[in-house]
């Protein structure tokens, strides 16, 4: 049997040892423990600007979009329309929102990923009724509580929670930017859903339309996305700057006319090689762009008939830098296989 490679932490010689010591410190997109610190210092919230496939600031800071792009970014900005990006997983569709946000300097970009149980209400708001129902039932306990007290029907709005695209829908100055990520994730009725939110910019919250007499200036006070409070007067939360709406969609599906109708469309084609190397420079270094040159352009190579995805072009030259030089080639292979047809 042939000794296992020098890089190699488990070994699968069954005997216990020290080796996680010697495991190098994760790739920068793979860096909870800095997402942790960034959120303690009071700044990326959850992670995502910075965390995300290792760090989407960087990325917006070198995005560089092509003139169709530009276009179609700004025909969106101007109409207040959404802007639905269709493209191969890793053509920078994401990015695309960041970029815009940083550079409009328009805060943190609310994210919402779609899956296939998505709702509608989903991205609006959450209602905590059972949180709310237990403070009922513990307050009627409560032998020494007194009239003047607060009771739940006056503090619900601390049981609701604005999910993304309710807190882009907030009045503001300055547009929010908000990413509906995959939409071809979802089932076959939200993108319908959408249409009435995303054409009159405001929605409903029952639970506090049916009691805004009864609160002070028909006034409640809600937590955002942001982490945050929030004022919605009368149980209805209307927008004065329609949000930057940037719906991704990979191509699985279609959607309906009245969607599109609605929308601004913008295909995304096959990255290039200079968009690939910027890619890999803003999560890497220009030091891993330069010694993965060949690797990138294998990557491009093949993704001209094979479905692919950048991450995956990351991964590779991530460990066969950091950890496995030798077999470069070989590993570089195990870890991009092709999506639409794996082995």
């Amino acid at each position: 049997m042939s000794e296992p490679s020098e890089w190699l932490i488990y070994r699968g010689a069954g005997e216990p040892h020290e080796g996680i010591e010697q495991l190098p410190p994760p790739p920068p997109w793979r860096d909870f423990a800095s997402r942790h610190e960034a959120a303690a210092d009071g700044g990326d919230p959850d992670g995502s600007a910075d965390r995300r496939l290792g760090g989407h600031r960087h990325m917006a800071e070198l995005h560089r979009p092509g003139a169709e792009e530009l276009e179609m970014i700004n025909a969106a900005l101007y109409l207040r329309r959404p802007l639905l990006v269709t493209g191969s997983p890793g053509a920078g569709k994401s990015t695309l929102a960041h970029s815009v946000a940083h550079e409009l300097g328009l805060g943190r970009v609310l994210r919402w990923p779609i899956v296939s149980r998505s709702t509608l209400q989903d991205g609006l708001y959450h209602y905590d009724a059972i949180a709310r129902l237990q403070d009922v039932q513990i307050a009627a306990h409560r032998a020494a509580a007194g009239p003047g007290d607060a009771g739940p029907a006056d503090d619900i709005g601390s049981y609701i929670r604005l999910g993304p695209l309710g807190t882009a829908l907030l009045p503001a100055e300055r547009p929010r930017v908000l990413l509906i990520d995959e939409l071809d994730k979802s089932d076959i009725d939200l993108p319908n859903d959408l249409l009435n939110v995303l054409e009159e910019g405001e929605f409903g919250i029952p639970e506090l339309e049916r009691i805004a007499d009864r609160l002070p200036d028909g006034r409640a006070e809600v937590l955002t996305d942001d982490g945050t409070k929030a004022t919605v007067t009368g149980g209805r939360v209307q927008c004065t700057a329609f949000p930057f709406v940037v719906l991704t969609s990979n191509g699985e599906r279609d959607f309906p006319a009245p969607l599109m109708r609605r929308c601004i469309h913008l295909e995304l084609g096959r990255p290039d090689h200079q968009r690939l190397a910027t890619f890999v420079r803003a999560h890497l270094g220009e030091e891993a762009a330069r010694s993965g040159e060949d690797l990138i352009a294998h990557f491009l190579e093949r993704s001209r008939s094979e479905l692919l995805a950048t991450d995956q072009l990351l991964n590779a030259i991530y460990l066969t830098d950091a950890a496995a030089p030798a077999g470069r080639d070989r590993l570089a292979d195990l870890l991009i296989q092709r999506l639409d047809r794996p082995r």
